[in-house]
């Protein structure tokens, strides 16, 4: 059996489509037919070489998506053939089978245990979490990465309760699912920072309180200001140095709290004044907002169905999988928040 993908064959150059062969399933894998899938700032920086040498070219790509399970390998329990899924990077329950070899003329092509940029995907059984029925595909494309990341860093990493004030660097995907988190446990103020006005005008339409451009030289004193000498916790989300920068300096001290969330090019540096540690600043990273998909994709979903969390609202566009590299270009160059391919969107 063969399926279509889009294969990166060399770091900065266009993904290339093609037909591949699919392997016989091994035990713990999946066999998913992929509806859609998200289009991540991760996967750009791979794609673009930013991540350092690739010693698995050439591969496929994509790490969030939703589909229907077609069939399913040995020892495999988690789900069953017909199930609607979230695919999705991060570990869960069922089986840990972490890369697969598909095959076309040129030979081998490897992917790891999930792929989404491609028609029917083999899968590990523990990147899978089921969903409702009535969950549309198009909105749980957000529930394998951008919402459990970014909600996840405001739910699980720091626990943001009512009342406490959120400044959040960068409002694509990852950020605008941290704020949305952050109306939904009401915090106060909400601020978005970004280089776009398009993005903060979506962020304020969100749930911003307020919103700051950052390529403004009074951007850091405005925060400051809205914050009353230092916010709470600051969401970094941008992956730019200067973004992690101002997130550590726009947190009170003591007491305030800097996520570094942003992925920076492989070799990248920040600065940091030791100072502000000892004056009680704490900086700390995050690994997918700390979710349990097992867990949190299944709440996520019941909120998106109660309609207070509006997932619709974060897709800035959808492609064709035939149109990933324009998608890929139009994030990097920022016309996009957080993009969908739609794979097979005629899948229910």
């Amino acid at each position: 059996m063969k399926t279509v993908a889009a294969i990166l064959r060399e770091l900065n150059k266009p993904l290339v489509l093609g037909e591949i062969e699919i392997p016989d399933l091994k035990p713990g894998q999946l066999l998913v037919d992929v509806a859609y899938s998200g289009v991540c700032h991760t996967q750009l920086m791979e794609a673009r070489g930013k991540k350092g040498p690739d010693r698995f070219l050439p591969h496929t790509m994509g790490h969030e998506g939703s589909g229907i399970v077609r069939e399913v390998g040995p020892q495999t329990n988690k789900v069953k053939p017909g199930d609607r899924v979230v695919l999705s990077w991060m570990k869960g329950h069922g089986c840990d089978v972490p890369s697969t070899h598909y095959s076309d003329a040129g030979g081998i092509v490897n992917s790891g245990a999930v792929g989404t940029f491609l028609q029917t995907a083999v899968v590990s059984e523990n990147r899978v979490v089921k969903i409702p029925d009535a969950m549309p595909m198009r909105e749980a494309a957000l529930l394998g990465c951008a919402i459990p990341t970014g909600a996840g860093i405001v739910i699980n990493t720091l626990r943001v309760r009512p009342g406490e004030s959120v400044v959040i660097f960068g409002v694509g995907g990852i950020g605008l699912s941290a704020l949305l988190a952050a109306a939904l446990v009401y915090a106060h103020p909400i601020v978005a920072v970004d280089v776009r006005d398009h993005k903060l005008d979506l962020a304020r339409s969100l749930g911003a309180t307020h919103t700051v451009n950052a390529s403004d030289a009074s951007a850091l004193t405005q925060l400051l200001e809205l914050s009353g000498g230092g916010f709470d916790y600051a969401i970094e989300a941008a992956g730019r140095p200067e973004a992690m920068e101002s997130a550590i300096a726009s947190v009170r001290a003591p007491g305030g709290t800097a996520v570094l969330a942003g992925n920076l090019p492989a070799g990248a540096r920040i600065s940091l004044d030791p100072f502000d540690l000892i004056r009680g600043k704490r900086v700390i990273g995050t690994w997918g907002g700390e979710t349990q998909i097992d867990r949190d994709i299944p709440n996520y979903a019941r909120l998106s169905a109660a309609g207070v969390l509006p997932l619709e609202k974060l897709i800035s566009g959808t492609y064709s999988l035939a149109q990933i590299n324009e998608a890929l270009d139009d994030l990097e160059a920022g016309k996009i928040a957080r993009a969908l391919v739609a794979v097979q969107p005629a899948l229910r």
